[in-house]
């Protein structure tokens, strides 16, 4: 999924004529630590850009990685919801956070394609959330 949100992240800033110190905060769904790592990497290899200081995810937010054994943190669809509805958006609210970019991410399974090998693709859809 981190090169699924890359490609998006890149496309929505280019098409947005904006950068990431534009933004508050660069929210992606659920990467977890390892995705996170590697979203780094594919920013800064493939586009010149570093968004480690703005960047964090839903998946790592949800889980202290530190007091819970909890792997690469958390995955799936909720961890989205949960972190956005509640956390971002009680922020925004407080004027904590102005600007949001928020890019949600998953994964499309099919058990067929699985089964047979293939990979599964990963899908990402960015949302610029404004106070």
């Amino acid at each position: 999924m981190a090169p699924a949100a890359e490609k998006t992240i890149y496309e929505f800033l280019r098409d947005a004529k904006t950068r990431p110190a534009d933004y508050d905060l660069i929210l992606t769904g659920d990467l977890g630590f390892t995705g996170s790592q590697l979203l780094y990497e594919l920013m800064e290899d493939e586009h010149g850009i570093d968004i480690r200081g703005k960047h964090n995810d839903c998946g790592l937010m949800i889980y202290n990685l530190k007091e819970q054994d909890v792997n690469s943190g958390g995955s799936g669809c909720g961890c989205s919801g949960s972190v956005l509805c509640s956390h971002i958006i009680k922020n925004m609210k407080k004027g904590r956070l102005n600007k949001v970019l928020f890019v949600a991410t998953g994964a499309l399974m099919s058990p067929t394609s699985n089964k047979q090998g293939n990979p599964i693709p990963g899908i990402a859809h960015a949302v610029s959330l404004e106070v």
